[in-house]
């Protein structure tokens, strides 16, 4: 783990392929993965800040967070340990809103780039968002497997979110003693990097479960196959999803894609597909900071009806016009 709270499996040259870590024999065409470190702290994050909501006022009730170390009850991950934060709401009355937030130590740092819990505090107090548990989870480590992050997130599959929703959530509402909400426009998984595609591969997996997804420099490349979700996305009927991406000039460039132009295309896609979404692309690097200055508004506009997205109507009536146009042409 380094000092922004990345762990990657290819980090030092390495990828991972399922379960085992393989190394990477040498250079391609001059570069490597571990490049990745250069991209962590660039110039272009100099614009970046907390946002103000992550300064809660004196007079805004703060929530408490409850956190469990090295949890080991774990089915789905056997033999594996990790950290959970819960964030609860002061005088929660009734059914919560969900936030499931992964690598969630450094989202959940009171002195880092997000500071998640503050903003949540923030904005609950000015009637932004309904009342909303915070559950900040870290990767599993284990003994065997010392980089499980790329394990978990970077799977194009349900089996994460199948943990979160049958392990770590029960844990949640049996130990803070809430009741979550079970709508999943109440409901928003969110992450960085591979915690990014992770937390869009949670809504895409479960939509019944998780209505929106917010992607912080999402790793949309070929680490596991997350560079065929921009094809999926064009290729499957509308999910009922809203999703906010980010990402910025000074993002990852390495072997094993680039950043930048997979979230640029994952915003195509969800585009060309009619999706509710945003993607802000900065200056910034891979990291949390412009992340962190827009999670106050990112948080907004999920709970706004923002109309972007296209209804089943409209998608009727462009296929109609594009009948009709090549119609024309025959």
């Amino acid at each position: 783990m380094n000092s922004r709270g990345f762990e990657y499996g290819f980090a030092t040259n390495r990828y991972q392929t399922g379960k085992t870590e393989m190394p990477h024999p040498h250079a391609i065409n001059g570069h490597f993965n571990s490049e990745i470190r250069l991209c962590l702290n660039v110039p272009g994050d100099a614009p970046y800040h907390p946002c103000r909501e992550a300064f809660p006022a004196g007079d805004v009730p703060r929530s408490t967070v409850t956190h469990f170390t090295d949890w080991d009850q774990s089915i789905v991950y056997p033999n594996t340990r990790r950290d959970i934060r819960i964030s609860l709401p002061e005088n929660l009355d009734g059914d919560a809103a969900l936030l499931v937030c992964q690598d969630g130590k450094d989202y959940v740092d009171s002195a880092g780039a997000v500071r998640a819990v503050e903003v949540l505090d923030s904005l609950m107090h000015s009637g932004e968002i309904p009342p909303t548990v915070g559950v900040f989870v870290d990767p599993g480590q284990s003994d065997s497997i010392p980089r499980q992050r790329n394990v978990e997130y970077d799977t194009m599959d349900d089996t994460y979110v199948t943990f979160i929703d049958d392990e770590i959530l029960p844990l949640v509402e049996k130990t803070v003693n809430v009741t979550l909400s079970r709508d999943p426009a109440e409901r928003i998984a969110m992450g960085i990097s591979s915690g990014g595609i992770c937390a869009f591969n949670m809504a895409w997996q479960r939509p019944e479960s998780y209505g929106k997804a917010i992607s912080h420099c999402g790793s949309f490349v070929n680490i596991n196959g997350g560079h065929e979700f921009p094809l999926m996305v064009r290729n499957t009927a509308r999910k009922p999803l809203k999703v906010f991406l980010q990402s910025g000039e000074g993002d990852v460039n390495i072997p094993m894609g680039s950043w930048p132009m997979a979230n640029h295309q994952m915003a195509d896609a969800l585009s060309y597909a009619g999706y509710d979404h945003r993607f802000e692309f900065g200056t910034g690097g891979h990291n949390r900071r412009h992340g962190g200055a827009l999670f106050a508004e990112s948080l907004r506009w999920l709970y706004k009806d923002s109309g972007v997205g296209r209804t089943a109507e409209e998608d009727e009536k462009m296929q109609n016009e594009i009948l009709e146009r090549m119609r024309a042409l025959a």
